[in-house]
């Protein structure tokens, strides 16, 4: 029998990143779910490319770092139990992050940074000053390089298929298009569209859609560390290839059009980092990001709807922040145990 026949315990809108690991949870814990998605599984800015799952720096330690780290702890865990349900590969590995430092300054604050990590990683990641950047051979201005082990990678399109496989595996329904009814408690992560309306709703803005674009180049390097090199990710992915971006625009025509931005975010690709230089450009990738006026996730009750939730507003950290984001808005809706943190909270962006 079709779940569209039996009571549903939660309904989840959006089949974004939010939307799929919070249904993923409930499921988990033994509730039913029925996802319902407009266009399509990932069809917003969770159908992206890169993919970095990288932490805040570890310095002036704050409750949305403490949630993050403890969130990109979770994530083996997380999403080995999604490819073992689902039988899909997200592309998640933990293999670390590299960034070449630019001058003595530079040196100074990360060997600063190396040493607030030991306290407030707890032991269960490095941040360290390295002088070797391994076979990635990049160059670095003062020849040395910031190497973190807490970062990873998780391919976003392979991802959020994963979770879809496994969330129907479980026995739950994910449907597409407009007219379906809701149940029980409902959760809207619809993104930037989602934004928009949320603003309409309250009679004030609580965020924006940001334009990134981003691409993807056919160079294997898939057992590598990430870079962070001048403000780009080059996050290298288990299917041979290497995503890079993304650029961050608060103003433009075509939301999921790529143009000159994303061509001179190539070439300098290609020029900070040698071994992608001859690298061919095999996809570029335009859409339109949720970023909430507090610049952190958006979650808890809708204002003024009882019974309606929000999850919102994962600006560059959505799927970083995913496993921590479910876990708490499945405490709220199952539990009914409020453990979102205050800068997380619906109100942070009025």
């Amino acid at each position: 029998m079709a779940m569209g026949d039996l009571a549903v315990d939660v309904t989840v809108v959006g089949a974004g990143i939010f939307g799929l690991s919070i249904a993923w949870e409930c499921l988990r814990r033994g509730a039913r779910v029925r996802v319902i998605e407009r266009d399509g599984i990932g069809a917003g800015s969770s159908g992206g490319l890169v993919g970095a799952l990288a932490p805040h720096v570890p310095e002036n330690w704050n409750g949305k770092k403490a949630f993050q780290l403890q969130s990109l702890l979770m994530a083996p865990d997380f999403w080995h139990g999604v490819a073992g349900a689902g039988g899909q590969d997200p592309g998640y590995a933990r293999l670390g992050r590299l960034q070449p430092l630019a001058d003595d300054r530079a040196v100074a604050m990360a060997e600063a940074r190396a040493a607030e990590a030991q306290v407030l990683w707890q032991g269960a990641a490095m941040w360290e000053v390295v002088t070797d950047p391994g076979p990635w051979r990049l160059p670095s201005p003062t020849g040395r390089f910031i190497r973190d082990t807490l970062s990873a990678r998780l391919h976003p399109r392979q991802a959020v298929q994963a979770l879809a496989a496994a969330i129907r595996a479980r026995g739950g329904e994910i449907v597409t298009g407009n007219g379906h009814g809701t149940a029980g408690p409902t959760v809207w992560a619809t993104g930037a569209t989602g934004l928009a309306d949320l603003s309409a709703a309250l009679g004030r803005a609580v965020g924006t859609g940001v334009k990134g674009q981003a691409a993807s180049l056919a160079h294997d390097a898939r057992d590598l560390p990430q870079l962070f090199v001048d403000g780009l990710h080059v996050v290298p992915h288990g299917d041979g290839t290497v995503a890079i971006g993304s650029t961050s625009e608060r103003s433009f025509d075509a939301p999921t059009g790529t143009d000159a931005q994303l061509e001179a975010l190539i070439e300098r690709a290609r020029r900070l980092v040698p071994a992608l230089a001859e690298a061919p450009v095999i996809e570029r990738w335009a859409g339109i990001r949720p970023r909430a006026r507090s610049r952190a996730p958006m979650l808890g009750p809708w204002p003024g709807r009882p019974g309606h939730f929000i999850a919102n507003g994962g600006f560059k950290i959505g799927f970083g922040m995913a496993p921590m984001v479910a876990a708490v808005m499945v405490d709220l809706l199952l539990e009914g145990r409020d453990q979102i943190p205050p800068d997380f909270r619906v109100g942070a962006s009025l």
